[in-house]
């Protein structure tokens, strides 16, 4: 599943996801070749009832604002937050 974020939840296919719902799984990071504010995060995330997915934002400074709140919510499987 190819996951937004939308308001208060993920999104994927016009359905809406509680965040609480799912964990983080693994998580990748990616800098610009030419700009290193070109930062970019990949989350793999699997849900309470097997779905699985990614989630792909901006890192750093341009991870601001509702992304980062909701990011905040979500959990790695081995970890208590990505904070």
């Amino acid at each position: 599943m190819d996951f937004n974020l939308a308001e208060n939840c993920l999104i994927c296919n016009g359905n809406e996801y509680e965040v609480e719902h799912f964990e983080i799984v693994e998580f990748y990071r990616f800098e610009g070749d030419s700009n290193p504010d070109d930062l970019a995060a990949v989350y793999a995330l699997e849900g309470n009832k097997g779905e699985k997915g990614i989630l792909v934002t901006g890192y750093g400074i341009s991870a601001e604002g509702r992304a980062a709140a909701i990011l905040k919510r979500l959990k790695f499987r081995d970890q208590d937050s990505i904070h």
